[in-house]
């Protein structure tokens, strides 16, 4: 169980999915904390307003835990399906099979001491404030349908607090930091020769 943290827009999850293409997804899942969040459709009143993503309250991490949990029992976990577009959490939800490797991606998870205990590995990405404002900007806008000034908005109101109050904090967990882009490709080729298959 690998825990890949770090601010929004870090560079976690282009190592989570690097990793997992190099070791294939019959060896390597990854589960996204975004996937569970709680159903924000009834407080949600405008991009970049009053509902808070980046807040523990907002994730269901009990949910997560147990999902975990089962895939470390070697068995199968419902992941829920969330909708970013409506802010809702769907009604069906996707199974997926335990496998040597899983790898749970998360600016929260290491906050979170539940879901904390359940990694055997925790990596941190350490990326400065620019750069993953316009990584987060450039996601947000093209994959989850945002305006831009919404995105700017709730990155300064909401993302760069939570970030500094509950996400860098959680860096103290975190067995390997990775301070500088050109990193990401190194502990990736690590990570891969730890757990492939020879």
């Amino acid at each position: 169980m690998i825990g890949v943290s770090g601010g929004s827009g870090s560079g976690k999850t282009f190592f989570a999915q690097a990793l997992q293409q190099l070791l294939g997804s019959d060896v390597c899942q990854i589960i996204y904390q975004d996937s569970f969040y709680f159903d924000q459709s009834k407080r949600f009143d405008f991009d970049g307003g009053s509902v808070n993503f980046d807040h523990p309250e907002s994730i269901d991490f009990d949910l997560l835990a147990r999902q975990v949990e089962k895939l470390k029992m070697n068995t199968s976990a419902q992941i829920p399906i969330y909708d970013f577009v409506t802010h809702s959490r769907r009604a069906d939800s996707i199974t997926i099979g335990p496998t040597r490797v899983v790898i749970v991606d998360g600016i929260l998870i290491f906050h979170s001491e539940v879901v904390r205990a359940l990694f055997d590995e925790l990596v941190f990405f350490d990326t400065s404030e620019d750069l993953r404002f316009q990584r987060r900007l450039h996601r947000d806008v093209n994959e989850r349908g945002r305006t831009p000034e919404g995105v700017q908005n709730q990155f300064f109101k909401q993302v760069k607090p939570m970030h500094d109050t509950f996400v860098e904090p959680s860096k103290k967990y975190a067995k390997h930091i990775v301070s500088e882009t050109d990193q990401i490709n190194v502990i990736v080729d690590q990570f891969y020769e730890r757990f492939r298959f020879d």
